[in-house]
């Protein structure tokens, strides 16, 4: 990427850590994997769709007909509603100065947002965008996501953990690895027919991981997504992965990307 240094800085230290993030949580125990193969996919792109390339997409969820997207950076960091096929964004709540926005998840009625390395997240009304409450959390925060039951929440290491939804403290942790041992920088999260996918920061590569083993069960190897035309403007990584349980339909944008994506998955080889 051609960056004035300045702006280097702020991608370096914008990409959700600049250096690894320390997690205070207990060690976690995971209970043994199993011995299936970890498989290996690439993409077939169906249909393209403009996004917001000013959206530093740190977290992206599709729901009844509508994106709602988490946007970065200090100052700029924002909730939004948006249009899928137009781009336009529905509703917007900017998040105070401070915060540096990340992941996002929403559940039923309410939406869950982290911070960067302020050790808080909000939750707001659906709706209205009318945030209801605070909760703290030790480690930084990164990605998001929900089992129905669970939000699922990675901070940059190998380890997601796991948080009640209602009283919002943490219920049990879990380290992602694959047959090379830990998967580190863990980012945006999605929770997909009964697996968790995460981007991995820095690379093209999203992660299928088991929440019961943390074992890796698959890579999305998404290389060459973004074209070459379209990186002739500012773009960063690879971050923000949405599915459309109702109709099997999956979603996959970047940070400043003026492109979304429907991919479908192709087992590497076909």
């Amino acid at each position: 990427m051609k960056t004035f240094p300045s702006l280097l800085l702020v991608l370096l230290l914008a990409g959700c850590g600049a250096s690894e993030p320390r997690a205070e949580a207990p060690a976690p125990t995971n209970p043994p994997a199993s011995a299936q193969p970890t498989l290996h996919y690439t993409y077939r792109v169906l249909k393209v769709y403009p996004h917001d390339p000013q959206a530093f997409t740190q977290g992206l969820v599709y729901l009844d007909g509508a994106l709602y997207e988490g946007t970065g950076l200090e100052g700029r960091s924002s909730l939004r509603r948006v249009d899928l096929e137009t781009g336009e964004v529905l509703q917007q709540y900017d998040l105070p100065p401070q915060y540096f926005g990340e992941g996002i998840a929403v559940l039923g009625h309410r939406i869950f947002q982290l911070t960067w390395r302020s050790h808080i997240g909000f939750v707001y009304g659906r709706e209205k965008f009318d945030k209801q409450r605070e909760f703290s959390y030790q480690t930084e925060g990164w990605g998001l996501t929900h089992d129905s039951k669970r939000l699922i929440m990675s901070d940059g290491t190998a380890v997601l953990y796991f948080l009640d939804p209602d009283n919002l403290t943490q219920t049990g942790n879990l380290e992602v690895r694959d047959d090379r041992g830990p998967v580190r920088w863990l980012n945006e999260l999605e929770y997909v027919e009964g697996e968790v996918w995460a981007n991995v920061w820095q690379t093209d590569r999203i992660a299928r991981i088991s929440p019961k083993t943390g074992h890796v069960l698959g890579w999305i190897d998404l290389h060459d997504l973004l074209s070459a035309a379209d990186r002739v403007r500012q773009v960063d990584v690879l971050n923000g992965i949405a599915y459309d349980a109702a109709d099997k339909r999956l979603f996959v944008t970047g940070k400043w990307w003026p492109k979304l994506f429907e991919i479908e998955l192709v087992p590497q080889g076909n």
